[in-house]
């Protein structure tokens, strides 16, 4: 079974607390909401302190064109990643050049060539290395790219790839959109990256500890006629953000016969699962997850603990509570399952077990 050895991230150095994003959101907003205060009271529930963003909060205050904002995206995101790449492969001891696949995702900003290319550019990766991006897939897409990871390293056991995930989510706010989905996306989202190691069953691992989780099987989920669930609508001024209030609803409803058909193939149950690394889109989406398999708070503590100190950065961030876990000291044996939800309305699972 391919293995996870390793996580890196970055973040950027700009930080923005809660009360400066309410500030900021009442200025902008109290002209277009009636009942703006009532409407804040979304930065106060979401259970997050503090974000990081790639520009200063003025930077936002100002019209941009959907090239700057791109622009933007370019100059911040690749720096990101190579932070998030060098902390991975220095964790664990392992040369750029080692590398024989890079998975690219994102989904808040555009490139041609795309991020990998750039990123070759940047770092000594082997000129025949194979470049696969992934744009699209929003929140779902950190976790799809361990998948595709996943199936690679089964076709090419002998193989170390990297799955690598940025995200700009502040570069696409958009401060003349007076829509709910507008104001909900200021209070949640973020900045980062992160980047993660995933080698073959064949691969000598000298240089790495030897109890990491292996993964042991993946599901990719889509939910007919749900296209105006979650995304991004593409205008001339940059991408707009959708929200359906149905979100926290479709997960109670929908995630659990999803979660229980995958497990059952494995031969196991949710009392299975001793570790939930899901993506935490926001405090209803954890608690909606809490309902829909009966998790007790524990098992999400630590999802709730990276939205609360970084936000929701998009396809990035179930990589971040992933990282908590390979810190951790867990036993042989022990199953987990890492979980998004992205647009489509889609989901994507991994299960993973420790040895």
């Amino acid at each position: 079974m391919p293995q996870i050895l390793s996580v890196g991230t970055g973040v950027p150095e700009h930080i923005v607390s809660q009360d400066q994003a309410v500030e900021f959101a009442r200025q902008l907003f109290s002209h277009s909401f009636k009942d703006v205060e009532r409407l804040l009271s979304v930065f106060h529930n979401g259970h997050i302190k503090k974000r990081h963003i790639a520009k200063n909060l003025e930077w936002y205050d100002e019209d941009h064109s959907f090239s700057e904002k791109n622009d933007a995206f370019l100059e911040c995101a690749l720096p990101l990643c190579k932070q998030a790449v060098n902390d991975c492969l220095d964790d664990v001891h392992i040369g750029h050049e080692e590398i024989s696949a890079m998975f690219m995702v994102c989904t808040s900003g555009l490139a041609t060539p795309s991020l990998d290319a750039r990123l070759m550019n940047e770092l000594p990766f082997s000129r025949n290395m194979k470049r696969i991006p992934i744009w699209g897939l929003g929140c779902a897409g950190g976790a799809a790219g361990l998948s595709r990871a996943f199936e690679y390293c089964r076709a090419f056991p002998n193989e170390k790839v990297l799955v690598i995930a940025v995200e700009l989510c502040s570069l696409t706010f958009q401060k003349d959109d007076v829509s709910k989905s507008n104001l909900i996306g200021t209070s949640l989202f973020s900045d980062g990256a992160a980047a993660v190691l995933v080698a073959g069953d064949h691969v000598s691992l000298k240089s790495v500890q030897q109890h990491v989780p292996h993964i042991v099987g993946t599901q990719s989920t889509l939910l007919e006629n749900s296209l105006d669930v979650m995304g991004w609508n593409i205008k001339d001024n940059g991408l707009y953000v959708v929200f359906s209030r149905s979100i926290p609803s479709l997960i109670e409803k929908w995630l659990k016969p999803n979660a229980t058909g995958f497990l059952e193939h494995h031969g196991l149950h949710i009392e299975d699962i001793d570790h939930f690394i899901a993506h935490p889109g926001g405090k209803k989406v954890i608690s909606a997850y809490e309902k829909s398999l009966g998790l007790p708070p524990d098992k999400t503590v630590d999802s709730l603990e990276i939205l609360m100190n970084f936000g929701n950065m998009s396809s990035v961030t179930v990589l971040f509570v992933l990282k908590r876990f390979l810190e951790k000291q867990i036993g042989d044996g022990e199953y987990g399952l890492i979980t998004a939800l992205g647009p489509g309305f889609s989901s994507e699972m991994l299960l993973v077990r420790w040895q």
